[in-house]
């Protein structure tokens, strides 16, 4: 099963890459742009894990490697299709939210 991992800056916390992309997309012409916010995709592929266990398994890789929990949060799809997410599951801070 594909499991697909983001990793955003906490509201917050200043996000330099963030001001950069958006002061390059201001000068290249591109209007109406309030606020540009950089973060991370991981794509992990999974195996011999119940949705239940890839769901552990997955919380613990954020919080352990994936994630700096003091500035980041994260949150984790799993499904084995982009177009057809088999089931959900999204942390912030380590709480389920969805």
């Amino acid at each position: 099963m594909k499991a697909k991992v983001y990793v955003t800056l906490k509201k917050g916390v200043l996000d330099p890459q963030g001001k950069a992309v958006q002061s390059g997309l201001v000068h290249l012409g591109f209007k109406g742009i309030k606020d540009v916010r950089v973060g991370k995709l991981i794509e992990i592929e999974l195996e011999g894990l119940s949705l239940e266990e890839a769901q552990r398994s997955l919380k613990d890789m954020c919080e352990s490697l994936l994630a700096n929990t003091v500035i980041e949060d994260y949150h984790f799809e799993i499904g084995d299709a982009p177009e057809k997410v088999t089931e959900r599951c999204i942390l912030s801070e380590g709480k389920v939210i969805a």
